[in-house]
């Protein structure tokens, strides 16, 4: 590959479903001339009740793929395969590949003001404990509270983000969260960001709620201008979207939350990668 085509390259996001949307929308916001290649696993969703090797294995297929498509770099924007997978695939791939976990817990440890801190997330994130050992590496002292919600991505997903259901599923997850003395929360799973005002009204204004997803971004665009492979040529991104299973249903969930309608989505056997 020459080193100038190195510019154009499209930046490869990948997650089990449609949460990673999250993060491919904060991408467009802050760094809007990169191309983008999208690939949702919603055939095998959710991740987040699944095995350690299981994820590997899932993570490794997609990086296959999407190196099938040239990208100069990768995020995991799913926080169970952040949590399980990255280390390997880092070790394994020759392209910079980073994940939502260290950019939400930097941006947690520097909100927080009595050092009390909660995180939400899937089974698989909480049970890994990752936010934790990420965020008592900046602040040892702190308290990091974790409550896995593994109903939020059926609900996100299904399409209830906004239905009173999901009300009555914040309350049963979050009460007893709601009692303690945190400062502040991380949405631990990139599907949280859509239920964000609906947990913000429940916890009130004294709890600070962090996107890692706009932390991703941020963390991304560092890292293309370290490696000096930043598009800067001032044109509008191309968007490609993959899946593996149900497309129409992806690119309708897609074209409710991304600035701009996708006109089709790609569907693809992962299990061939």
């Amino acid at each position: 590959m020459q080193i100038q085509n190195k510019f154009t390259m499209p930046i490869g996001v990948f997650d089990s479903g449609v949460g990673g949307l999250t993060v491919a929308r904060e991408i467009m916001r802050q760094l809007p001339s990169e191309n983008v290649v999208y690939f949702g696993d919603t055939a095998r969703v959710p991740y987040g009740s699944k095995s350690k090797d299981t994820i590997i294995r899932f993570s490794r297929q997609i990086i296959r793929f999407l190196k099938t498509k040239d990208v100069k770099a990768i995020v995991i924007a799913c926080n169970t395969a952040s949590a399980l997978a990255l280390e390997t695939v880092q070790a394994e791939t020759d392209i910079p590949v980073i994940g939502v976990i260290a950019p939400g817990a930097r941006a947690a440890v520097k909100e927080t003001k009595n050092r009390k801190i909660g995180v939400v997330g899937t089974e698989a994130t909480i049970r890994s404990e990752t936010y934790t050992k990420v965020i008592r590496s900046h602040l040892p002292d702190a308290s990091v509270i974790g409550k896995p919600c593994p109903l939020f991505v059926p609900l996100v997903e299904e399409g209830f983000a906004k239905h009173s259901i999901t009300e009555q599923v914040i309350d049963i997850y979050l009460s007893a969260m709601k009692d303690t003395d945190i400062d502040t929360m991380i949405l631990g799973c990139t599907h949280y960001p859509l239920l964000r005002s609906k947990i913000m009204a429940y916890l009130g204004d004294r709890v600070h709620i962090v996107n890692p997803a706009y932390e991703t971004a941020m963390d991304l665009k560092a890292v293309l201008s370290e490696q000096g492979i930043s598009n800067m040529s001032g044109n509008p991104g191309n968007y490609d979207f993959y899946v593996s299973d149900a497309a129409e249903k992806f690119t309708k969930f897609a074209n409710s939350i991304l600035p701009y309608d996708i006109a089709t989505t790609q569907c693809i056997n992962i299990e061939e990668y």
